[in-house]
């Protein structure tokens, strides 16, 4: 007998071989199933992204074709002029005092706003009483149709019979100029945008409160944190990334804001002296008041890449300001850590 007779078989000798194995078919229904778990979502997302492209990104394309032309509306032709219009808008000195209005504008709209939504949601995820009725009430003004709020706060910001002047009068108070000093002008356009938008942030911020697990708030009050320790400890850093999405979203909409400024007087050019003439408000009366859609594209495409970089500034700042990497940013008491380490 030999020594490989007495060799004792491995574990993979004893296995059987790969030809020897029953080779499993799968049914028409099991391949179907399959089939439906893995291409089931992509499906289902398809609408938006077609529609999207349809009516998003081929009208931006488009957009950035017509900015290189001279275009005409009426035969639907333009003539190839490459940087000019860019030119023509960086140029003009309406296009600046546009920029300076729109960021004034959009300060004195966003920062309070955003605050304000913040003190609001943090009232209403308390334990009050009727908290439906609150929580459906600070979202009617974002209901109200645009054009009837700024016609509502024109006629209250009124420089000679407005509600505002007289109110500062019975009180001994001199009357503001709304619509002749360019700060005031501001202020009172932002206070439109402030009384439509701030309900509206103000419930997505308290949908983000209420998914915070109320054992961190528990075991704070347990360890003696007030009311404001715990907001800073614990809710802020919880809604970082809400806080990014609703800057975001207010960046976008505070940079394009069109319908406050344009119903603020009868006249749509942003005030006699361009108090409040805004950048979309710029680009309307030169696409629709003299017809160059070619300039009114390239100043569409400057206005876009000053919401991109805003808006990636406002993502690094607000990153740094609300720390949260996965879940270590949240400044857990004493007592919920013992409890998490037990």
């Amino acid at each position: 007998m030999t020594t490989t007779d007495i060799r004792p078989r491995t574990p993979l000798e004893d296995r059987p071989a790969a030809t020897d194995r029953p080779i499993r078919v799968l049914s028409f229904r099991q391949r179907l199933s399959r089939w439906d778990v893995k291409v089931s979502p992509y499906l289902y997302i398809s609408p938006f992204f077609l529609m999207f492209a349809v009516v998003g990104l081929f009208p931006i394309g488009f957009t950035a074709v017509i900015s290189f032309q001279e275009w005409d509306l009426i035969r639907n032709s333009g003539t190839f002029v490459g940087f000019d219009q860019y030119a023509w808008i960086l140029n003009d000195p309406k296009f600046w005092v546009a920029l300076r209005n729109t960021f004034s504008i959009f300060l004195l709209s966003t920062v309070p706003q955003l605050l304000l939504a913040l003190f609001i949601a943090a009232m209403l995820d308390r334990n009050i009483r009727a908290k439906t009725f609150w929580r459906m009430s600070v979202l009617l003004p974002f209901v109200m149709a645009p054009v009837a709020v700024a016609l509502i706060f024109s006629n209250m910001f009124g420089d000679v019979h407005g509600l505002v002047n007289n109110a500062l009068g019975t009180l001994g108070l001199e009357p503001i100029a709304w619509h002749k000093d360019p700060f005031w002008s501001h202020v009172a356009i932002a206070t439109m945008v402030n009384f439509r938008w701030t309900g509206y942030n103000a419930l997505i911020l308290l949908a983000a409160m209420q998914a915070v697990p109320r054992e961190y708030y528990e075991a704070a009050t347990v360890d003696g944190a007030g009311a404001l320790r715990q907001f800073v400890s614990i809710t802020l850093p919880s809604l970082r990334p809400t806080l990014i999405f609703v800057i975001i979203t207010s960046t976008i909409g505070g940079l394009q804001i069109f319908d406050e400024p344009r119903m603020f007087d009868n006249t749509g050019e942003g005030g006699a002296a361009q108090q409040w003439l805004t950048i979309t408000l710029y680009l309307y009366n030169i696409g629709w008041g003299e017809f160059n859609f070619g300039r009114a594209a390239a100043l569409a495409w400057i206005l876009f890449i000053i919401i991109v970089v805003i808006g990636l500034v406002n993502l690094l700042i607000t990153r740094r300001l609300v720390r949260d990497e996965g879940g270590r940013g949240v400044k857990m008491p004493r007592r919920a850590r013992k409890d998490a380490g037990r």
